[in-house]
């Protein structure tokens, strides 16, 4: 049966017999984490609707806070506990806490402080879920195997965040959004006994007891995003870098406050079935896009205008729902900005960081990941919420102000994109964004 199994996977990557256990068992983990997490995600965001721009942002605050407080214990854990014990034992929690939050909803009267813990919660969930399985492979394949079958474990991934959207839009119309939280639970649940037998995996069939992954495993190199400051801070270039990525949350929190409140005449099984349609969307579409057109934009036209394609795309979006503030633009322009996001701005601007040293690049981004991510959503967050509760905006004048930000986001791209080439002398970035990609 596995040689049958090795033919076929063969077709896909370059597999040894002994392998095909392993790989399916870590293709099918991936998979169920991706696809509870794309349940999960549209009820949270259809929840959002139910409060105004001043409690999500203060959601977003604690969700920064308490990103950081959860990445500082979850280091401190990997250095005490050993990686067989901890990863099945992250994901048995996760299970038992969206179980949790299910029987919270059916016992209490009026749920709202619950209903924002899950907010939370997910949030916190969706930083730790592939992060985990991904440390978790580094301790289970050798190098050469990781070379080999690593691409092909990824594409569960890509399977389970198309499938995960689909099956919440198929089930909530017939079951509500509260039993999505057991799905999703069940599903994860999953995840701790497939973690158990492929750690038995790890000795019977791939002999790889000698494998283990230490702490730059779950870290990475250079120590914490402390240590990246003084390179953030003392680089032009990558300051140039962290503005980019706040340009791109200011239209990222902009977009969601404005779908937000747009969809709060909607119950929340409408709202969750259009999050989850968009979701099932954008990832059908970014697989799409990722094959075929993004390294061809990059080869043939440059990694300026690949940068600044997206925030150019972003200002006809922004004047458009300017122009007519209506649901179906709103998640028109959502979804063209996802979708440009993961298939071409993400892969074209970790690029970027091909441009500097080995240290710098692993101890500064950090920096921009972690804080100047997060940080951006948060202020973006506040600064939405101060345009439409302070100033008293409607919808169409902050999308005027988006335009405005994602023409100085186009800008940063197109200075960047001629950066690196300089940085380069010229040469044509698309060998960089295959290893990217």
């Amino acid at each position: 049966m596995s040689h049958s199994l090795q033919r076929i996977l063969s077709r896909a990557c370059d597999i040894e017999a002994h392998e095909v256990r392993a790989t399916l068992a870590s293709f099918s983990l991936v998979l169920i984490l991706m696809g509870s997490y794309y349940i999960l995600r549209p009820v949270r965001d259809a929840m959002a609707s139910n409060w105004t721009d001043a409690e999500v942002s203060w959601l977003w605050t604690l969700t920064f806070i308490l990103s950081a407080v959860a990445v500082s214990v979850y280091g401190a854990a990997v250095a005490r506990v050993s990686i067989r014990r901890l990863v099945p034992s992250v994901y048995g929690l996760f299970a038992a806490s969206f179980a949790l939050f299910y029987l919270g909803t059916q016992t209490l009267a009026h749920p709202v402080l619950l209903d924002k813990c899950f907010y939370v919660w997910v949030s916190l969930f969706s930083l730790f879920h592939i992060s985990v399985f991904w440390s978790f492979m580094a301790d289970t394949f050798s190098r050469p195997q990781a070379t080999r079958l690593f691409g092909f474990i990824g594409a569960g991934a890509s399977i389970g965040g198309i499938g995960g959207p689909a099956l919440a839009t198929l089930l909530v119309g017939d079951i509500g959004t509260d039993p999505l939280l057991l799905v999703a639970a069940g599903l994860i649940a999953l995840a701790p006994p497939l973690i158990i037998w492929l750690q038995k995996l790890k000795d019977s069939d791939l002999h790889n007891q000698a494998v283990s992954a230490d702490r730059s495993a779950f870290d990475n190199i250079g120590g914490g995003a402390l240590a990246g400051f003084s390179e953030f801070l003392n680089s032009r270039y990558l300051l140039v870098i962290g503005l980019f990525i706040f340009f791109y949350t200011f239209i990222g929190s902009f977009v969601y406050f404005e779908l937000k409140n747009l969809l709060v005449d909607y119950d929340e099984e409408a709202r969750a079935r259009i999050w989850a349609s968009m979701d099932l969307v954008v990832n059908i579409f970014t697989v799409v896009v990722g094959a075929f057109a993004t390294g061809r934009i990059a080869k043939h036209l440059g990694l300026p205008f690949t940068l600044a394609s997206i925030p150019v795309l972003m200002v006809g979006g922004m004047l458009l729902l300017a122009a007519t503030p209506v649901v179906a633009v709103a998640v028109g322009v959502q979804i063209a900005r996802r979708i440009g996001n993961y298939a071409i701005s993400r892969p074209a601007r970790e690029i970027l960081f091909t441009a500097v040293d080995r240290e710098t690049r692993f101890k500064a981004k950090p920096v921009i990941d972690i804080v100047i991510y997060r940080g951006g959503d948060m202020l973006n967050a506040w600064a939405f919420t101060a345009l439409t509760q302070g100033l008293g905006l409607g919808l169409a004048a902050v999308a005027m102000v988006g335009a405005g930000v994602a023409a100085l986001w186009a800008l940063t791209g197109v200075y960047l994109g001629r950066q690196f080439n300089a940085m380069q002398g010229d040469e044509n970035p698309v060998n960089s964004l295959a290893e990217v990609k």
